[in-house]
């Protein structure tokens, strides 16, 4: 039962990490060529997503220890498909910078969210092999989403990219709304 969930939860996560690989193989190519960055901004507006993650996980993650795993997991979600679409309406890179305080909270609040999932999810003995499939998720969106990513920006352009981003996400939260459900501490 605790293996199906997880499978589950990675299945609905999937779009989410293809849609990150798909974005960020041309992300930086975007705010250089599209948006005029120089190379300077574009290291700091990757910084500011990292920053708020660096002061806000702990308290994010406690988020999903009061109101439960599930719906922080959709609010990232829904987050994310802000976050692509605010990123393909950008006409500016200085507009990008708020939009990655939304994308590093998102992403820290993910993250505490689906590992105490699994926490919650799967006995003590084979958490290390659960948490192993969930990083297995991330890497096969990590692997398909770059493989399309540049490809897709040079057919359709960057901005209609980060739509189908969108989209793609959106279709993970739908899944997730529908498939996953709050789960219950172990008690080993």
């Amino acid at each position: 039962m605790d293996r199906k969930k997880l499978y589950i939860l990675c299945a609905c996560a999937l779009p989410l990490m293809i849609c990150s690989g798909l974005v960020y193989s041309m992300f930086s190519l975007y705010l250089a060529e599209v948006l005029g960055a120089e190379k300077t901004q574009i290291g700091l507006i990757y910084m500011v997503g990292s920053l708020v993650g660096l002061f806000f996980a702990p308290f994010l993650g406690k988020l999903s220890d009061r109101f439960g795993r599930k719906p922080i997991i959709l609010c990232s979600m829904a987050v994310f498909v802000l976050v692509f679409v605010l990123y393909s309406m950008a006409r500016d890179y200085v507009v990008v910078y708020p939009i990655q305080v939304l994308e590093g909270a998102s992403w820290v609040a993910i993250g505490a969210a689906v590992t105490a999932y699994v926490a919650d999810t799967i006995p003590s003995d084979r958490r290390g092999w659960a948490m192993g499939v969930y990083q297995q998720t991330m890497s096969v969106g990590w692997v398909l989403g770059p493989a399309f990513g540049g490809f897709l920006s040079d057919v359709i352009g960057s901005r209609t990219t980060f739509l189908l981003g969108a989209m793609l996400v959106a279709l993970g939260f739908i899944l997730a709304l529908f498939l996953v459900k709050e789960p219950r501490p172990q008690r080993d």
